[in-house]
């Protein structure tokens, strides 16, 4: 059996793969240095444009650009009204600006089980969380596979909520033909560096609900408006007015020419995630230890992530075991993610071990393999190649 390079054998890599990378071209770069040279660097026309591409690409009706995705989180808890005593429902099973979001507006976030097989939010998880405080609901699009939305918008509407997609993940997907970011009341996406699209940092709200846009426009830009129509005074041409109390949380026109000329390049990005997942499946599939993951019946998933889970009583090593393994391999694996309710914070507050078991047992093993539009086939062979060489030297 070939020697791992965990006990001093030589790596299936001679180069160290990350999970996730941007692609930036000749265009991105012209896009930015276009900027650059034009009289507005922020609050400008690439803003605008920026917020009419995703839009009319998602087919919603209003896109309204942030600084990063937690900051749209933010300011669509701000939209939907939620406040000191009022409860939010997601999952655990995500990154903890999901969360975090709901505290910043003093709302109180209540973790609702995964799906054992699909990993995203269990629908009747939320249901059984559901309260009289209860307001709005915050599903993740996990690895980019939309979550349960015909039963989610059930409960929405039996129960008079609000839901906040958080497609962080999922830029491009599809739930039953239709596009993620049309679907629930508002929706959040992120075009941090490792995401589908990218800004650097960035975030954006899709919505088809007028009074939650003019709230969102509001909200990153301090509360402040100079629209007419909306001021109580008007002392002249230079006059504005703060009508609640918001953030800076504004994106820049280097950030918004970045994201308009990346999503030019949307399609193809997605084509090749979806090439390479398919690799992966066909390598995956029947190999003992190994799960691929698993897609819902009419979705369609853009794959940010593509995470494999092992059956480790088939193997003499813990999850940490394969893992440092396949590092030393020059495979740059990652765990997405760590439960929410198991961060110190998060214990600190109440929350304990034992609060949404199916997602406890899939953080204890599960391993992101590297999946992003700039590796090549020989980069997703050199990841199968690692990941077989591990998992079969670890086999009982």
């Amino acid at each position: 059996m070939e020697k791992l390079a965990i006990h001093g054998g030589k790596p299936v890599r001679s180069h160290y793969l990350p999970y996730g990378r941007q692609w930036i071209d000749d265009e991105d770069v012209k896009a930015v240095t276009d900027v650059l040279k034009s009289d507005f660097l922020t609050t400008g026309p690439m803003i605008s444009a920026f917020e009419k591409e995703l839009a009319a690409y998602t087919g919603a009706q209003y896109a309204v650009t942030f600084s990063n995705g937690t900051a749209a989180l933010h300011a669509a808890c701000f939209a939907a009204g939620i406040a000191e005593g009022d409860e939010v429902i997601t999952t655990s099973m995500t990154f903890a600006a999901s969360a975090n979001c709901v505290l910043y507006v003093g709302g109180q976030p209540v973790f609702a089980d995964i799906d054992p097989a699909t990993y995203n939010i269990s629908p009747g998880s939320i249901e059984k969380n559901i309260t009289k405080r209860t307001k709005a609901i915050i599903p993740v699009d996990f690895t980019g596979q939309p979550a349960a939305y015909d039963e989610i918008t059930a409960l929405a509407n039996k129960y008079g909520l609000t839901i906040i997609e958080d497609a962080a993940h999922a830029l491009g997907a599809k739930y039953k033909g239709k596009m993620v970011g049309s679907l629930s009341d508002m929706t959040m996406f992120s075009f941090h560096p490792v995401k589908h699209a990218t800004t650097g940092e960035g975030g954006m709200i899709t919505t088809n609900h007028r009074q939650y846009y003019e709230k969102l426009i509001l909200f990153r830009n301090h509360g402040i408006t100079r629209q007419q129509e909306q001021l109580t005074e008007n002392h002249g041409p230079w006059y504005y007015e703060m009508k609640h109390l918001g953030f800076n949380y504004r994106m820049t026109d280097i950030q918004a020419a970045l994201g308009v000329s990346q999503l030019k390049k949307l399609p193809s990005f997605i084509g090749l995630r979806k090439k390479y997942v398919s690799m992966y499946n066909k390598a995956f599939e029947k190999v003992e230890s190994v799960i691929i993951p698993e897609q819902s019946k009419g979705t369609d998933s853009s794959w940010h992530l593509y995470v494999i889970k092992l059956q480790t009583d088939r193997l003499r090593a813990s999850r940490r075991e394969v893992f440092e393994a396949l590092q030393k391999e020059n495979i740059g694996v990652n765990v997405h993610y760590i439960p929410v309710h198991l961060h110190p914070y998060y214990k600190q507050k109440g929350y304990n071990k034992g609060l949404c078991p199916y997602a406890e047992e899939l953080y204890e093993s599960m391993i992101t393999l590297p999946l992003f539009p700039a590796m090549t086939e020989s980069d997703v062979k050199s990841v199968i190649k690692g990941v077989n060489k591990v998992v079969s030297y670890y086999l009982r």
